[in-house]
């Protein structure tokens, strides 16, 4: 049977409470509206470029306010939640960019940090260096859901493939790609990439992902996507708006696809 989702997607700011607050509205519309589950982007409770500013807002997980309100929240409503990703303070000082999954008695029952840092310099002028802040993660993440069988990545991480084969191999049902892509990369590998997970993963892929103009001056690309295991776009929430959009997972489509085109279970280890 058909399962709902709601994705959220964002503009977040540099005022964790702001964005906590946005957050925790989603949760309770998407309950309303029928969704078993919630996802929302990448840095859902922070953006911010400038670290010495953000740095005061990153605090470890045990002390965060926001994934306190949105655990209260998910609890209150009966709903599950994907928190895309927020940063955290690991206990070593170095910062992690981290998803969780909430169920819906508000507990923690995954975490996933981010495997693949963005360190590039692109042809518009836009440079980035996580790495001079974050560490990275070590390695995939499944977990059972309402959905079925939920693997983790983040925004950046939907260019490296060893890891989507890591959660074929899993057989999951659906990956999760929150992300906050730049403009110019979004333009041109966002959507072929998308479907091309989804397809090789014969999957669903969920990408509830930041947009617009940001407080820090970064812009993000947005176009939320849910890619159905044929690669059939079955959401694209658009490149201006922020908001909740809904969607149906559904396991059938799955089975389906996997019986026609087997190619999980034909895939042969290619010596290097």
């Amino acid at each position: 049977m058909p399962r709902r989702i709601a994705l959220l997607q964002m503009c977040s700011g540099i005022d964790p409470q702001a964005n906590a607050a946005t957050v925790v509205g989603a949760i309770g519309a998407a309950a309303m509206g029928g969704a078993s589950m919630l996802f929302t982007p990448e840095m859902s409770a922070l953006v911010d470029r400038n670290r010495e500013r953000a740095k005061e807002q990153v605090v470890p997980e045990a002390d965060s306010s926001f994934l306190a309100q949105v655990r209260e929240a998910a609890a209150g409503a009966g709903i599950w939640v994907a928190i895309g990703s927020m940063a955290v303070l690991r206990e070593d000082g170095r910062w992690a960019n981290r998803a969780f999954v909430i169920d819906a008695s508000g507990e923690v029952v995954a975490r996933y940090d981010k495997i693949h840092m963005f360190d590039v310099d692109l042809a518009t002028g836009e440079s980035w260096r996580e790495s001079n802040a974050y560490a990275p993660g070590e390695g995939p993440v499944v977990v059972d859901t309402p959905l079925g069988r939920l693997g983790l990545t983040i925004c950046y991480d939907l260019r490296f493939p060893a890891l989507f084969e890591a959660y074929g191999r899993a057989e999951c049902d659906l990956i999760a790609i929150p992300a906050a892509f730049t403009v110019p990369t979004g333009q041109a590998h966002w959507h072929v990439m998308q479907r091309a997970r989804a397809i090789e993963a014969t999957g669903y892929v969920v990408s509830a992902a930041q947009v617009g103009q940001h407080a820090d001056g970064r812009e993000t690309f947005g176009h939320s996507l849910v890619v159905d295991p044929w690669g059939e776009v079955l959401l694209d929430m658009g490149g201006r708006d922020t908001g909740l959009s809904f969607a149906e997972i559904d396991p059938a489509r799955i089975a389906a696809i996997r019986s026609q085109v087997p190619c999980l279970a034909n895939k042969r280890q290619i010596a290097s």
